[in-house]
């Protein structure tokens, strides 16, 4: 359970990034935030795995109080939160394999590290995650030889060679184009309902959001003003969130992004 109460973040610039939030996040869910650009979307998940430390309020991840958390009881922490990027965050000359391998490193020695000595068990993860996201017969190739959408899956894959309880996604499908935007995010929904894993996704595109995400979380100058089951969400509720009505087009091909 992921349990924000009454937290606050407020930027050394002033900018007051979440004002107030209260929200929980049930284990299992599968949870898309929407917004104008400098809502606060993105500062709101990376909160989750302390990559940005709240101002004021509380933030409990599975009963713990991110806030207490630093040093090696904060990489503990982060080993079951995977967090995945819009800029995929691969090293371009090596193997898919061995990327979707180094989320295992922190739990190898230097030694084994610095030599590349993974497991068996190890191996076996990361090929299994590939299969996972469709790409296992890509395992042996440079990952700077694969399409923007199949780099953004190994990324994905590394995530879920980590065995995490949960998956945080800021803008994972921005820079694809809409074919491999749709294959990426039926394999984010696939791993929440097979694998029973919570994923968060911070995300401009509106029509994506509302067939792939059960619960909408609305976020505007940093306050929450929606957060309901997706099959609820009403056009007022977007004129909410966005400051305006939407049209179809901006409902159902193309982004927000203001």
């Amino acid at each position: 359970m992921i349990k924000f109460e009454n937290v606050g973040k407020t930027y050394s610039n002033g900018v007051k990034a979440m004002d107030n939030v209260s929200l929980t996040i049930e284990q299992g869910e599968f949870v898309a935030i929407i917004g104008l650009s400098g809502a606060g979307k993105s500062t709101l998940i990376r909160t989750i795995n302390k990559m940005i430390d709240i101002s004021s309020g509380k933030l409990t991840v599975n009963g713990i109080d991110v806030s207490g958390l630093q040093g090696a009881s904060l990489r503990r922490f982060r080993r079951k939160i995977g967090m995945v990027f819009q800029s995929f965050n691969l090293i371009s000359r090596i193997s898919v394999i061995k990327n979707v391998l180094s989320a295992r490193v922190a739990d190898l020695s230097l030694f084994r590290v610095l030599f590349g000595l993974y497991s068996r068990q190890d191996r076996i993860l990361a090929l299994e995650s590939l299969d996972k996201v469709g790409i296992l017969e890509k395992a042996y190739i440079r990952a700077d030889q694969l399409s923007g959408g199949q780099q953004q899956r190994v990324a994905l894959a590394r995530t879920l060679a980590q065995t995490p309880e949960i998956i945080l996604a800021d803008e994972p499908v921005a820079a694809l184009d809409p074919v491999m935007a749709d294959v990426v995010m039926e394999d984010f929904k696939r791993i929440n309902r097979d694998m029973k894993i919570t994923v968060i996704i911070n995300i401009h595109h509106v029509d994506l959001a509302l067939q792939y995400a059960d619960r909408i979380i609305g976020i505007r100058a940093g306050q929450i003003v929606y957060d309901g089951p997706t099959a609820s969400i009403t056009p007022n509720a977007l004129k909410e969130i966005y400051g305006r009505s939407l049209t179809d087009d901006d409902v159902m091909k193309e982004k927000i992004d203001v």
